[in-house]
C-alpha cells in the first residue's frame, strides 16, 4: 500500500535546509506553531503569496499574518509603538498577533494585507518553525493550513488531508498545543481585540485600557469572516441533548460516554477544550455525521475564544 503522507517528514537538519531551500525558491510549506498549523510562503515574494491563497481558495480581501523571529527583524516593516512593546515583552513569542502601521518602504506584498496600510504580524513559538525562521532572510505569510472558511488544521496529517501532494513538504511537530488560532489586536489608533485568543483580554488590560471589536466594511485581520472554522455541518449551539442522528459535544464530567457524545474537557478545563475544539469537530465529520449539537459552552476565559469560533463554525 502506498504511503499516502510521502510528504510529511520528521524534523532534523536535513529537513530543516529542506524547507528553508524550498521556501527561498517561492514555494509554500507546511509549518506547525503552537496555535494551529500553518501555510508559510515569503511574504516579500509575489509568487509565494499568490500560492498561499490559491491553495485556501481564500478571498482577496482576508489579509494574512505575518511571521518573524523577532521584533528586531519586524522593524524594517512595521512601526512599532509604546503599545506593541508593553505586550511583546509580556507575551512574545506566543500566540499574539499584532496589528500595526505598515512602513512605506516595507517589502511585504501588498496581497499580504489586502492593500491595507496596516499590517498584522506575529512572533511563533514552536521551536521548529523559529528554526526556519532563523534559517530565511524574510517573514513567512502563514495562515492556517486548511481550506477557506474551514476547520484550522492541529496536525500534520490535517493538513495533508486538506492539500494531498498539493505540498510537497510538511514538517511533523506534533499536536498544536494551544489549538486555536492567536489573540489578534489592533494597536492602531485605540488598542482594540478584532480576535478572541488563548490571550484573554483581561490580561492584556492589566497594561493599558482595550475594547472589542465592533463591524467594519474592511477587514483588517485574519477570522474575521462570518463563516469560519466550519466543518460544513450544520451546528446547533446552546443545546441539551442532541438530536437524533446527530454528534453531541459536550462539557465536563455530567455526561455520559456515547457513540455520539464528544466531550471537550471531562474536567471543565476550558483551555483543554480549546485545544480539543478543532481535533472535535474534524473527527465528527469524519465519522460521517450530518448535524451537529454543542452544550452552552461558559463565556469567560478560553470559552469565550471557544464560543467565537463556533459562532463562525455555525453561521
Amino acid at each position: 500500500m502506498k504511503n499516502i503522507y510521502s510528504n510529511i517528514f520528521p524534523f532534523n537538519k536535513k529537513t530543516l535546509n529542506k524547507s528553508a531551500a524550498s521556501l527561498k525558491k517561492g514555494n509554500v510549506v507546511g509549518l506547525p506553531t503552537e496555535t494551529v498549523y500553518g501555510l508559510a510562503g515569503n511574504a516579500y515574494s509575489k509568487k509565494a503569496v499568490k500560492k498561499i491563497y490559491n491553495l485556501k481558495k481564500r478571498p482577496k480581501k482576508n489579509p494574512l499574518i505575518v511571521h518573524y523571529l523577532d521584533f528586531e527583524n519586524a522593524k524594517n516593516d512595521v512601526i512599532f509603538n509604546n503599545y506593541f512593546f508593553k505586550l511583546y515583552k509580556k507575551f512574545c513569542p506566543g500566540p499574539i498577533t499584532f496589528v500595526l502601521k505598515k512602513k512605506r518602504t516595507s517589502r511585504i506584498q501588498s496581497a499580504v494585507t489586502a492593500n491595507l496600510d496596516t499590517v498584522a504580524i506575529r512572533f511563533p513559538k514552536h521551536n521548529m518553525t523559529r528554526s526556519i525562521l532563523k534559517k530565511i532572510n524574510f517573514p513567512l505569510a502563514m495562515p492556517s493550513a486548511n481550506l477557506s472558511s474551514g476547520i484550522s488544521p492541529i496536525s500534520a496529517f490535517d493538513v495533508c488531508d486538506e492539500f494531498k501532494k498539493k505540498l510537497k513538504i510538511i514538517i511533523n511537530g506534533g499536536i498544536s498545543k494551544i489549538g486555536i488560532e492567536s489573540t489578534v489586536i489592533s494597536l492602531v489608533g485605540k488598542p482594540r481585540i478584532l480576535r478572541l485568543g488563548i490571550i484573554e483580554g483581561r490580561k492584556i488590560s492589566k497594561f493599558f485600557k482595550i475594547s472589542l471589536f465592533k463591524s467594519e466594511s474592511r477587514i483588517r485581520s485574519p477570522g474575521l469572516l462570518k463563516r469560519h472554522y466550519s466543518p460544513g455541518i450544520p451546528i446547533k449551539l446552546n443545546q441539551k441533548k442532541a438530536d437524533k442522528d446527530c454528534a453531541f459535544i459536550t462539557f465536563g464530567k455530567k455526561y455520559k460516554d456515547k457513540t455520539n457524545h464528544f466531550n471537550l474537557s471531562k474536567k471543565s478545563d476550558l483551555k483543554e477544550a480549546a485545544s480539543n475544539l478543532y481535533k472535535t469537530l474534524r473527527k465528527i465529520k469524519n465519522k460521517g455525521f450530518k448535524k451537529i449539537n454543542v452544550v452552552k459552552i461558559p463565556n469567560q476565559g478560553a470559552g469565550l475564544a471557544i464560543n467565537d469560533r463556533l459562532k463562525r463554525a455555525s453561521y
